[in-house]
């Protein structure tokens, strides 16, 4: 903490706690983002992938919107780490292999796949408490739907 914020009572937030829908988004960005730039198809396949899903079925347009813009300006102030932290401790156990599945399936439909991204990944389902079994057929799933 600064000298001026000591003075002006700036203080970096308490920990951010995220609904399941939120911290779900919060992981699908935060592996797109893990390689360090975000491009706007993947911002589109994101966006693509939760509208399919029940969780998010009742989430309007301008909803969306917001709830991303949210979780970016968590991202660029923040960062990924800070970013990722909150999601997977509001992330329900119940949603922690299908926001891996829906990560790895992301991270992997643009054919190329960064040492960022494998890392990032590696440690998703570490810190999701997924078995290393099921997320070996997760990305070996995955991997066969984006070959094509």
């Amino acid at each position: 903490m600064g000298l001026f914020d000591t003075v002006l009572g700036k203080q970096k937030p308490a920990q951010e706690f995220f609904s399941p829908a939120e911290a779900f988004a919060a992981i699908t960005l935060a592996a797109v983002a893990s390689d360090g730039y975000l491009a706007d198809d993947e911002a589109r396949g994101i966006s693509a992938a939760l509208s399919r899903m029940k969780l998010f079925r009742s989430y309007s347009n301008d909803v969306m919107g917001r709830l991303f813009d949210k979780l970016l300006g968590i991202l660029r102030q923040d960062g990924i780490n800070t970013l990722f932290n909150a999601a997977k401790e509001s992330l329900p156990q119940d949603l922690r292999e299908t926001a891996f599945a829906v990560a790895t399936d992301l991270v992997l439909a643009d054919g190329t796949v960064t040492e960022e991204e494998q890392n990032f990944l590696n440690d998703l389902y570490q810190a999701l408490g997924i078995s290393s079994e099921i997320a070996l057929q997760i990305v070996q799933v995955m991997s066969i739907k984006n070959q094509g």
